[in-house]
């Protein structure tokens, strides 16, 4: 039985696991062909649990969609937090200046600096460099943590040169990617509700996370200010609408997923009074609360279980990277100790939680080998498996069959905001180009994972319809948008 929490999970890597090196096997793969691999009826149930067929995906996704409703209605109308978040204005192409972002949303951070040139020049420089979080800052204070950020951010800071300049008397401006539940109360500000992904860190939900950063920049000598904060899909929203004026919908699916999209303010009931000039707005869906109809197995119910946060964000925890090798590796684990799937013991790793990750199940479904000499590779050097072929057979059919669950319903959520948007404009999204601008390792990287998504959209919508979807994959989208609302939202005047 696993018992240690979800906090100590690793992110997903932006690759996948390379696959078995030229020079041959790795060890000599003990073949057991004398052990009955009785595993069966424990496959055809998890199959059968798992399926996601068109009448389940279009529950789903009709489900997803009221509740997105009722989440405009009143705060708490439904799972969906439908967060505002008082981005008004999108990016034009006419930004120019030198601005910085800030990404905060995994086990590492990203801090990107960037000079834009306006509509002629566009993105003239970027650079940007990436810092693991220690565990023990995941679960450490607040001070600590954003001590840590800051001292990173200046660090990087320092080395501003070349064709990045700062004209004379204005203060270094950033824009600041959270990517946690937040209550955002402008545009510069927002109450951290909870921390998830792993992070428990104490001291900081109910404080305003812009505060937290901006008090650790003056505590580490940084002369720098957090003019925009956004949650990374609505970075991603805006750096893929800075290049194309018609994306309407971003989603990341990497370590964690949450999707974003354009509302029209006057389709939000509980936004009273406080309209922009252009009428619309960015809502922060939160989508990884969302729970109803989900196709749940066991293994599912025993993570969730044993998961910092037990009954809290399901959807997260059937589609996002964070959660897929270990749901796969649960599966394995039964198989073994009921099913004599690896022999007759049961290698002591394979009982360790979140041992097998994402980017395992991902390199193994990648070996399409006669023998699958990857997929024996990887259980070997990660869990200590021996492994048959027969046995190899089985881990690839159950990776699968998890991967294709999870990009099935990332597939239905993402026609449910579409559906949303559509019913609202009298048919106006479906019958022209619309773009869903996707990030986050786990569809940049799992080919079958990103292939799922596609085919469960096209079924939702039908072949014509699906024809003016675009779903295209915005690589680091959200730091060019978090420095592109920075812009938009800084103290100094335009110089445009």
């Amino acid at each position: 039985m696993f018992v240690t929490a979800t906090a100590m999970l690793p992110a997903v890597g932006s690759l996948c696991i390379s696959r078995t090196p030229r020079g041959g096997p790795r060890f000599t793969m003990a073949v057991r062909s004398n052990v009955n691999v009785s595993v069966a009826p424990i496959l055809t149930k998890l199959q059968k649990e798992c399926a996601a067929p068109l009448p389940v995906l279009r529950k789903v996704a009709d489900a997803m969609t009221a509740d997105m409703r009722a989440g405009l209605v009143v705060d708490g109308g439904g799972e969906l937090k439908m967060i505002l978040s008082y981005v008004d204005a999108l990016p034009t192409g006419n930004e120019r200046g030198l601005f910085y972002a800030l990404d905060l949303g995994g086990t590492n951070f990203r801090v990107l600096r960037v000079q834009l040139g306006g509509q002629e020049e566009r993105v003239q420089a970027t650079e940007f460099e990436q810092v693991s979080i220690p565990q023990e800052l995941m679960r450490g204070s607040s001070e600590e943590l954003f001590d840590f950020i800051a001292t990173g951010l200046a660090k990087f800071a320092e080395k501003e040169a070349g064709k990045f300049h700062l004209p004379q008397g204005r203060q270094r401006e950033i824009g600041f990617t959270f990517s946690f539940p937040v209550k955002q109360t402008s545009i510069d500000s927002g109450i951290l509700i909870k921390w998830t992904k792993g992070f428990s860190v104490s001291g900081t939900p109910g404080k305003d996370v812009v505060a937290c950063l901006n008090e650790a920049m003056e505590r580490q000598g940084l002369d720098m200010r957090v003019s925009a904060l956004v949650n990374d899909t609505v970075g991603t929203l805006a750096g893929a609408r800075y290049w194309d004026e018609d994306v309407m919908v971003a989603v990341v699916l990497g370590t964690g997923t949450n999707a974003c999209y354009v509302e029209r303010m006057d389709a939000i009931p509980k936004l009273q009074g406080n309209k922009s000039p252009s009428g619309r707005t960015i809502i922060n869906t939160e989508w990884g609360a969302f729970s109803k109809g989900l196709p749940l197995t066991e293994f599912d119910r025993d993570m969730d279980a044993a998961s910092i946060n037990p009954g809290e964000q399901i959807y997260e925890k059937t589609i996002s990277g964070m959660y897929l090798g270990e749901i796969v590796q649960r599966v394995l684990l039964k198989m073994a100790e009921e099913g004599a799937l690896f022999g007759n013991s049961v290698p002591e790793k394979l009982s360790m939680p979140f041992v097998l990750r994402t980017p395992h199940i991902c390199a193994m479904q990648q070996d399409y080998s006669e023998d699958l000499q990857a997929v024996g590779s990887t259980l070997y050097d990660v869990a200590g498996v021996e492994s048959s072929l027969k046995a190899r057979k089985v881990v690839i059919e159950v990776c699968d069959t998890i991967v294709k669950r999870g990009g099935r319903l990332a597939g239905a959520g993402i026609v449910s905001i579409l559906q949303k948007i559509d019913e609202d404009s009298n048919g106006a999204i479906f019958g022209k180009r619309t773009v869903v601008a996707m990030d986050g390792g786990l569809y940049e990287n799992y080919t079958q994972y990103r292939r799922y998504i596609h085919e469960a959209v096209t079924e939702l919508l039908g072949t014509e319809i699906s024809k003016n979807v675009v779903i295209e994959h915005t690589k680091d989208g959200s730091g060019i948008g978090a420095a592109l609302l920075a812009s938009a939202n800084s103290k100094f005047d335009h110089d445009y």
